[in-house]
This record gives structure tokens, C-alpha cells and sequence, in this order.
């Protein structure tokens, strides 16, 4: 197979951004910041992030990149969403704020947790 050749390329349909920029825009108002911010501390164009925000605007891989990392999004669902993500955007940026915990607020964390948990399995058996 030669790379260059025509008759040898595969089809393939372009990658949909629009889910993408939405949980971009979703996670960044969360984490309180604006466009304006973003390009300030990121230097990310404002005007680009509302391209990539509201319209799906393509971007280059270094600033796909940047912004799943920045925002603590899992980018599974958006390669595979057919597959259930192990672990989902929402829960990455919940283990981004666990991070800032101390032992005591941990503990805290934990017994609210396995209440939550402990109550769902009541009247199940």
C-alpha cells in the first residue's frame, strides 16, 4: 500500500467536535472561568474557544489536548461511545477536587459516600 496513492485511502468520516466542545464549555463555566480567563492563563484564543464551544470548530490535536487536560475531561466517550467509559469526565473532575482533600475531609468524603451507597441497598433484597 503507498500512503500517497488515492486509490488506496480509506473513507473516513470527520471527527464530530461538537460533543467535545460542549463538555468543554460545560467543565469550564464549572471551574468558574471565562473565555477571557482561559486565554489569559492558556493561551487559547477566546474567540477560538467559542468556536470550539458552541460550533464544534476543529482544533489540533496539541489543543484537544490541552483543553481535556486543563478541563479534566476523559476523551473515551468521544472515541468510543459505544463503550461505557470507565471512567467518565464528570468523575475525573471529581477526583481532580478529591485531590485538594486533606485526610480529615476525606473521611468526610467517604462516610457521605458509603451512606449514599449503604441507602441504595436498602428494600433490594
Amino acid at each position: 500500500m503507498i500512503w500517497g496513492d488515492k486509490t488506496m485511502r480509506k473513507v473516513i468520516n470527520p471527527f464530530d467536535c461538537r460533543p467535545f466542545g460542549r463538555a468543554v464549555k460545560e467543565a469550564r463555566i464549572k471551574s468558574g472561568l471565562t473565555r477571557a480567563e482561559v486565554e489569559e492563563r492558556y493561551n487559547i484564543d477566546a474567540r477560538y474557544l467559542l468556536e470550539i464551544e458552541n460550533k464544534g470548530q476543529h482544533m489540533s490535536l496539541q489543543i484537544f489536548y490541552e483543553l481535556a487536560t486543563i478541563f479534566s475531561i476523559s476523551v473515551d466517550q468521544f472515541f468510543f461511545p459505544e463503550v461505557e467509559p470507565a471512567k467518565n469526565s464528570q468523575r475525573k473532575q471529581l477526583d481532580s477536587l478529591l485531590d485538594t482533600f486533606d485526610s480529615r475531609e476525606m473521611a468526610i468524603v467517604e462516610a457521605t459516600v458509603q451512606g449514599i451507597h449503604n441507602s441504595r441497598g436498602m428494600g433490594d433484597d
